[in-house]
C-alpha cells in the first residue's frame, strides 16, 4: 500500500519541478552570454535591492492611491464581508467533502503552501536565474520573493492583530486580538497567500490561457485543502487570494515602471499546442 504522505511529498516535489522547469524554459533563449567574473555577486546585490524596494513600495503605495485603487480596496472589503456571511454554511459544506477528498491532494496542499517549501521553490527558481545569468528567470524569482515578503508581513500583522479563531478552535465571531495562540491566527490564510502568490507570479509569464489555468489550478489546491481540513473559514481564504493577487500585481507593476529588467528577447514566448494522433497525446512547446 502506497504511503499517502510520501505520495503527497512526491507530488509536491514533482509540481515544484514542473513550475521551475516551465519558468526556466520560457526564458532559455535569454540565458547567457555574460561570463565575466563577479557577475553573480553583482546581480545578487541588484536583485536584493529590488526586493527591498518592492517591499517598501508596497507599504507606501496606499499614499499614492487613485480613485480606482480605493474602489478596488472597497471591493475586496465588500467581497470579504459577503464570504464572512457565508462562513458557517461553507465550513459545513467543505467538511462534508473532506471525507471523499483525495488524501494526496490534502497532503499536497499542506506541503505546497507551507513557508519552508514555498521559499525552497522560490530560491530554486531565483537561484537558477542567478547562476545562469538569466534575466527573465531572475525577474520571476524577484517577483515571487518580493511579493511573498510583502504579503507575508501583511498576513503576519493581520493574524496577530485580528486574532480570529480557526474553525477548530471557535466560532467565526470569536476574536482575541493580539493573541499568541495559533488557534487564533486564522485571518487571513497564510497557505493561500503563499501558494496563490507563487501561481500568479508564474502564470504571468505565459499568454496561453490553458497553461495559465493549469498553474492557477495547482495554486488553488492549498487553499481548498485548508477548507477541507477545517483549518480556515472561507473568508480567510478569500482575503488570502485577494492579498496575494494584489501584492503580486503591485510588485510586477513597480518593476515594470522602474524598467528593472530588460532582457533581449522581450517577445520570446513559448507557443503551446495540443498534439493528438495515433498512439500519441501531449502538449508541445515551440520556442
Amino acid at each position: 500500500m502506497i504511503n499517502i504522505m510520501s505520495a503527497a511529498k512526491t507530488l509536491a516535489l514533482l509540481v515544484v519541478f514542473i513550475f521551475s522547469t516551465i519558468t526556466t524554459t520560457q526564458a532559455q533563449k535569454d540565458s547567457i552570454n555574460t561570463k565575466e567574473k563577479g557577475h553573480i555577486w553583482r546581480n545578487l546585490k541588484y536583485d536584493g535591492g529590488f526586493v527591498l524596494k518592492s517591499v517598501g513600495n508596497g507599504f507606501t503605495q496606499p499614499l499614492r492611491w487613485q480613485k480606482k485603487d480605493f474602489l478596488t480596496a472597497a471591493g475586496i472589503v465588500a467581497g470579504t464581508g459577503l464570504l464572512y456571511a457565508a462562513d458557517h454554511d461553507a465550513h459545513t459544506y467543505f467538511l462534508e467533502q473532506n471525507e471523499n477528498a483525495p488524501q494526496v491532494l490534502k497532503e499536497f496542499g499542506w506541503y505546497f503552501g507551507s513557508p519552508q517549501n514555498f521559499f525552497m521553490v522560490s530560491a530554486g527558481i531565483y537561484g537558477f536565474g542567478l547562476l545562469t545569468d538569466n534575466e527573465k528567470v531572475r525577474e520571476t524569482g524577484v517577483l515571487i520573493i518580493g511579493s511573498a515578503v510583502t504579503s507575508g508581513i501583511i498576513q503576519t500583522l493581520s493574524k496577530n492583530i485580528v486574532g480570529r479563531a480557526r474553525p477548530t478552535d471557535g466560532d467565526r465571531n470569536d476574536f482575541d486580538m493580539f493573541s499568541k495562540e495559533p488557534g487564533y491566527h486564522s485571518f487571513p490564510s497564510g497557505h493561500t497567500i503563499l501558494s496563490v502568490s507563487m501561481a500568479h507570479a508564474i502564470a504571468k509569464q505565459f499568454d496561453n490561457i490553458w497553461v495559465k489555468a493549469g498553474i492557477y489550478a495547482v495554486g488553488s489546491i492549498a487553499p481548498i485543502s485548508r477548507l477541507w481540513a477545517g483549518a480556515h473559514w472561507l473568508s480567510d481564504v478569500g482575503l488570502g487570494y485577494a492579498i496575494a493577487i494584489a501584492t503580486v500585481d503591485g510588485v510586477d507593476n513597480f518593476m515594470k515602471k522602474k524598467s528593472a529588467y530588460s532582457y533581449a528577447n522581450q517577445n520570446d514566448k513559448i507557443s503551446w499546442q495540443f498534439k493528438a494522433g495515433y498512439g500519441t497525446l501531449g502538449v508541445v512547446g515551440t520556442f
